[in-house]
């Protein structure tokens, strides 16, 4: 009989170095085990743990550790290759373990709690009332008709996740179709949908999946470098497949919510299997059962944002991060993690295959093809019939502008709309004027808490900060000398919508941001609009970019593509190209041609020029041999230290402590640079400075952040500043 252990080794979210030590709880219960959540006293507070290890030693004396108060699971809920990932997380972004697996878990489940039961998770359409009875019984009553058109789109079946982003009561319409026996409830959805069939892949499609299917129970990972419209969907859903007649499961990373709802219902018409849905704007409750489902087994796919990286899976076959390249993959406060680089991390631990798909590869996985470490497929080709858009330079120096829009490109619009087409316009920036400016005195609106103007939204009536949220009413005086003259100066995406209508009257327009997105269900009803062709015209900024596949766009207009071509961050080039070369993919994806338009004052710009002559690759390439002659990544490593405080002096203070603090411990190779002001110094009523440490060798720089991080907390001003590490950092603002 093996002996109970004396000291549990618990980790509980809060800036503690490591794990804490407790005894083991007093009386009946679960016996604790690694992996299972444990209710522990702290401070005066009562917190949720987690078990990483069992010992019969501590470093403390053993009367002065405290008892936990109750082991809550009676088996693991972790299992050791997620905990696994988890502390090798927190070691290489040197982040407390329990805040990094405080992430891992919903919030229900993470506060020690388990989401109720549910016992209906979809409905079916019920296929023995024909199709006229149906029509017939939801005649005078839209609301169900809308409902029961939108499963029969899903293929007859519907899940709850599929459901709740609608808008409006839709259980209450649900619940009068289930009266009426048109729809059928069920309580598992495993199969929720027959599997349609494939269209046939193309050479180049083909030799990607066999290449992925060969290593299937094996770990390798691949580079899927397609161009825009080129089938990198097809190549998943393949590799899918293989998994699924495996019988394992496959993780799928998304860079945006609103990408998922397309591939779900993309995924389950083709698979039909049973999917796990998991981002942050699904309830808690959904997303904690979607969790355990994928633990369980029963849930083959999971299709989620980067925190999905962490969900459990019980026979783990397959990992695909889809769009690569996004920003977005990368979480810019807390646990700093990068997703798609901790999924190699987790396949390699799993010994399972990785695919990193991308039109736009980021140096950082085009360097790592280069060395060796990823296979690289490459997708030449758009799939079918479709061509590649031909790419013109509108050059706007002496152009009359309206809302940004100069003659040519209103020419050309009203000539592909006359034909037919669907016009995309892509402009980077919402509201209806970044700037409201005084006339009388030359004074800008600008934000009490930031080095940042005001933004301008007419519809609202209100000024808004897009850097800490900051908004008032808008001013009917300056400020400054209370003139009346204000102007509002430059575009945003309200006002380009609204010239739009007054060019294009008979044309419907859908304007896609983060303003017209905010509603749940607003983002697939647009895109509903699109898709179906009652929106002629598209306008949004990088979320209308971002994997929507919309056949009938013909014609991209890319508004201003200077705003990137001159950033302070060493990316912005990069970030620059990717976006245009993803917004330009968008025209000419069926059989109709497309056309894409860059307005620019530029026009002689060497990054617009290598872009468009000879495309991404080839730009990367050079923006690679660059990078290696400066150090940057990915021929090099960064970690970024960061302190705000109110006021602007104590986080360069303790910056500079800290840089002395780590001179005696950098080696030859690594440099501390710093510590400056942020590019934006003030943000959110807090004052920002950084400390930035360059090394030519990641372990170097790991060894001498692994020595630096304990120190930090116990310099003279650590406590008067709020300071995080960041590894590997993607945003130098």
């Amino acid at each position: 009989m093996n002996k109970a252990p004396s000291i549990l080794r618990i980790a509980v979210a809060g800036p503690f170095a490591g794990p804490l030590d407790y005894l083991p709880p007093q009386g009946d219960g679960p016996s604790p085990t690694v992996g299972a959540r444990i209710r522990v006293p702290l401070g005066s507070r009562r917190e949720t743990g987690v078990i990483i290890g069992l010992s019969d030693t501590s470093d403390h004396p053993r009367n002065r550790l405290r008892a936990a108060t109750k082991v809550l699971d009676s088996e693991p809920l972790l299992d050791t290759t997620t905990l696994s990932l988890a502390q090798w997380a927190a070691r290489y972004y040197h982040h407390p373990i329990g805040e990094v697996l405080a992430g891992c878990l919903p919030t229900s489940l993470r506060r020690g709690q388990w989401p109720a039961a549910q016992a209906i998770h979809a409905w079916r359409i019920n296929r023995d009332i024909p199709d006229e009875e149906r029509l017939r019984s939801v005649q005078r009553a839209p609301r169900q008709a809308q409902i029961l058109a939108h499963i029969a789109d899903l293929g007859g079946t519907a899940s709850v996740t599929e459901l709740q982003d609608l808008d409006g009561d839709w259980r209450g319409a649900v619940k009068q179709l289930v009266d009426k026996q048109l729809l059928e409830p069920i309580s598992d959805h495993e199969s929720v949908a027959v599997p349609s069939e494939a269209p046939a892949l193309n050479g180049e499609q083909d030799a990607a999946v066999t290449a992925i299917r060969a290593t299937l129970g094996e770990h390798a990972v691949f580079l899927l470098d397609g161009i825009t419209g080129s089938g990198k969907t097809e190549v998943y859903l393949a590799a899918l497949q293989a998994t699924l007649r495996n019988e394992r499961q496959a993780l799928v990373l998304v860079p945006e919510i609103g990408l998922t709802p397309q591939l779900v219902q993309r995924f389950r018409q083709r698979l039909g299997t049973r999917l796990a849905v998991m981002h942050s704007g699904l309830a808690d409750g959904d997303r904690a059962r979607a969790w355990l489902a994928a633990r369980n087994g029963s849930a083959k796919v999971v299709i989620g944002t980067r925190s999905a990286l962490f969900t459990p899976l019980a026979r783990p076959g397959l990992i695909i991060v889809d769009e690569e390249h996004d920003l977005s993959f990368k979480q810019q406060d807390g646990f700093r993690y990068n997703a798609r680089d901790l999924a190699v991390v987790r396949a390699t631990q799993l010994g399972i295959p990785l695919v990193l798909g991308s039109a736009t590869p980021s140096l950082e996985s085009l360097h790592n093809a280069r060395q060796g470490r990823y296979r690289h497929l490459h997708l030449n080709r758009r799939a079918g019939a479709a061509r590649p858009p031909e790419i013109h330079l509108l050059d706007l120096r002496g152009q009359p502008l309206q809302a940004g829009l100069s003659p040519e490109l209103i020419r050309q619009m009203r000539r592909h709309l006359e034909e037919a087409g669907q016009v995309l316009l892509f402009l980077n920036r919402r509201g209806y004027a970044p700037v409201l400016l005084c006339h009388d005195c030359g004074a800008v609106a600008e934000c009490s808490r930031c080095d940042a103007r005001l933004t301008y939204h007419r519809a609202a009536g209100r000024l808004r900060c897009h850097h800490c949220g900051y908004e008032r009413l808008m001013d009917t005086a300056c400020h400054e000398c209370g003139g009346t003259a204000l102007l509002s100066v430059g575009q945003g995406t309200e006002q380009l919508e609204t010239t739009l209508q007054e060019l294009f009257p008979e044309h419907a327009v859908s304007r896609i941001d983060r303003d017209t997105t905010r509603r749940q269900g607003a983002m697939e009803a647009l895109l509903d609009d699109a898709h179906s062709g009652r929106s002629r015209i598209l306008l949004g900024t990088q979320m209308l970019a971002k994997g929507h596949d919309l056949p009938d766009v013909s014609l991209v207009g890319i508004l201003d593509c200077d705003q990137g071509l001159f950033g302070a961050d060493f990316r912005a080039t990069e970030r620059m190209a990717q976006l245009i070369v993803q917004v330009s993919g968008r025209a000419g994806r069926a059989q109709r041609p497309g056309e894409v338009f860059l307005q620019t004052h530029h026009p002689e710009h060497p990054l617009l020029v290598r872009l468009l002559r000879d495309g991404y690759r080839a730009f990367a390439e050079e923006a690679l041999t660059e990078r290696e002659l400066m150090g940057l990544p990915p021929c090099g490593h960064l970690a970024l230290l960061r302190a705000e405080a109110p006021a602007a002096g104590p986080p360069r203070a303790f910056l500079e402590q800290a840089r002395e603090l780590g001179r005696p411990l950098a080696g030859e190779g690594l440099s501390l640079l710093g510590p400056v002001p942020a590019p934006m110094e003030r943000r959110a009523g807090r004052y920002r400075a950084q400390l930035l440490v360059q090394c030519g060798d990641r372990r170097m720089l790991q060894r001498f952040l692994a020595r630096l991080r304990p120190g930090l907390a116990d310099l003279p001003l650590a406590r008067k500043v709020r300071w995080s590490l960041d590894v590997d950092p993607q945003d130098m603002l």
